[in-house]
């Protein structure tokens, strides 16, 4: 914990290996980052490490199957050696910048290197679940290439708190790397989530990770949005089929 910061982390057990790969799934745009995560913590039977607690969350109370638990975790696991960080509640702007200094002087001594995931919106269907690669490294460039990564081309910006992790990991010198991936920008999208899993995550931390409960989510979303488009229709067809009252103008 930095001096006269309101964010701590809180570690409850002790790491059970050297210098893992942290993956950050905090909560953005098409929550694909928080859904990739949770996947990879249950497909990996991680182990809660610790908490992260701040003055600038909210007052909430976050529980899950019926039990309260802290809202912001981290997890970790021996083989392969991945910890990740998680939460419940969307990281408020007042919150950015002492939990990616807490992520900084509190886990990083923990962590070999960083992966975050970051959603981008896509402008068509068929642009969900394209992933590019950043790098602070030369080091990582290299392996997100070998991984078959296309790295980010021209120039551009990551922001929140996706954005102040990857800058204060690069100015910290803490090998670091974001994944930003195309995704629907209003509804949860389990697709581009299982497609950053299988297309990036996969061969850069070389795991096996299920993703078939993803691309039934996917199916499931995909089905409720045509049967909305198909009542919408209906409805609109019944509106045109109506008479227009003396005096209505449309």
């Amino acid at each position: 914990m930095t001096p006269d910061s309101s964010t701590s982390f809180v570690k409850t057990t002790e790491l059970g290996t050297e210098s893992p790969t942290l993956i950050e799934g905090l909560p953005g745009l098409g929550l694909v980052a928080a859904i990739a995560v949770d996947q990879i913590t249950k497909q990996l039977e991680l182990d809660q490490h610790g908490t992260i607690v701040s003055d600038d969350f909210p007052p909430v109370a976050a529980f899950d199957d019926g039990r309260v638990r802290d809202a912001v975790r981290v997890y970790a696991g021996e083989d392969p050696a991945v910890m990740t960080l998680q939460s419940d509640i969307p990281i408020p702007p007042a919150a950015v910048d002492s939990l990616s200094q807490c992520v900084l002087s509190d886990l990083a001594e923990e962590f070999e290197q960083a992966i975050f995931l970051a959603g981008t919106p896509a402008e068509s269907e068929d642009e969900i679940g394209e992933v590019v690669g950043v790098a602070t490294t030369d080091d990582l460039e290299t392996a997100l290439v070998d991984a078959g990564i296309t790295l980010a081309d021209g120039s551009g910006v990551v922001g929140g708190v996706t954005g102040a992790l990857l800058a204060d990991c690069y100015h910290d010198d803490v090998p670091a790397a974001v994944l930003i991936v195309r995704s629907n920008p209003y509804i949860p999208d389990p697709a581009a989530a299982r497609a950053v899993i299988e297309e990036a995550l996969e061969p850069l931390v070389e795991f096996d990770i299920d993703t078939q409960e993803l691309l039934e989510q996917a199916e499931e979303i995909q089905k409720q949005k045509q049967q909305i488009a198909e009542q919408l229709k209906q409805y609109q067809q019944q509106q045109d089929q109506q008479p227009a009252m003396p005096g209505m103008y449309q």
